[in-house]
């Protein structure tokens, strides 16, 4: 298979480097930055006789060259600068996000889309609305990053503890819901959940410039891996609901099934009364950020 990743920054980079490093699928690499597309995919290439791997990566400028991908990942957008109101952030990163839709649509009408630009969910929806593509074949990333997160917080603090009992769902961003269905007390609960629900910024604040790249390039390749591989894995991700927890036509994340035809079930377990209701001032928040675009 064929996989597109449009953006050669940091995310965009780490991720076609762990798929070459991972003999997993052959790459393009697209970004509009003359030359940056092509030297990181040369120095990714010159990896392969040290990994082993046998699979092939290119860069490019022409976002032609995606044609015939099976997946499609879009990094690209803008990070906000200062001075730069969240409204501009949206409305920039709209209007690269729709351009870019557009032309997935043209070259790869067939493609599975993993969306990583911010705002996710938002962007995830206009992703879809602009393809047409099934909802079930364009999905968000953050959840897979905000529950790992939210897992490796509890665990600094709870020495083996691992697994699958505590996660992110909501939006990707302040109004993010933590679920715990573990024996994890309450105050190790909202404590880790902060941490998690301020990682982002913290890392921000440290690097000067520069965001998260390390995980959010492992979270989207958990999910290529999870799709090429027919894991059906159950994740947490940005995924369309269609009547799923009371809300409609509107991207939000939630446990899902990844699969070899992308997000292929939502999950729906029991929510406490505290959790839908923070579930739906989620939603809302999306659902204003959409109203605007």
């Amino acid at each position: 298979m064929k996989i597109a990743i449009i953006g050669a920054g940091n995310v965009g980079a780490m991720t076609a480097s762990r798929i070459i490093d991972t003999d997993l699928a052959d790459v393009i690499l697209v970004d509009v930055v003359p030359g940056m597309a092509k030297g990181k995919a040369l120095d990714i290439s010159d990896t392969r006789p040290i990994s082993g791997s046998s699979v092939n990566i290119q860069g490019s400028e022409d976002i032609k060259d995606i044609k015939n991908s099976g997946i499609v990942v879009i990094t690209a957008g803008l990070a906000r600068k200062p001075g730069m109101s969240r409204d501009d952030l949206l409305k920039k990163n709209s209007e690269i996000v729709k351009a870019l839709s557009s032309q997935i649509k043209k070259y790869c009408p067939n493609a599975i889309m993993i969306v990583v630009t911010n705002p996710l969910d938002v962007m995830s929806y206009l992703a879809m609305k602009t393809t047409d593509f099934d909802p079930k074949k364009v999905i968000g990333m953050a959840g897979v990053l905000d529950s790992a997160r939210f897992i490796n917080a509890v665990s600094e603090k709870n020495k083996g503890f691992y697994g699958e009992e505590v996660f992110m769902m909501g939006s990707h961003g302040d109004t993010m819901v933590p679920i715990n269905r573990s024996k994890l007390s309450e105050d190790a609960f909202k404590r880790s959940s902060e941490i998690a629900r301020n990682r982002g910024a913290e890392i921000v604040k440290y690097l000067g410039t520069g965001s998260a790249y390390f995980a959010p390039s492992m979270s989207v390749f958990y999910m290529v891996e999870a799709i090429i591989k027919d894991r059906k894995k159950t994740v947490c991700a940005s995924a369309y609901l269609d009547g799923q927890y009371g809300e409609k036509d509107i991207y939000i994340g939630v446990p899902v099934v990844l699969g070899s035809s992308g997000a292929e079930k939502v999950v729906e377990i029991k929510l406490t009364e505290d959790e839908k209701t923070a579930f739906q001032k989620s939603a809302q928040d999306i659902r204003e950020l959409i109203s605007k675009i």
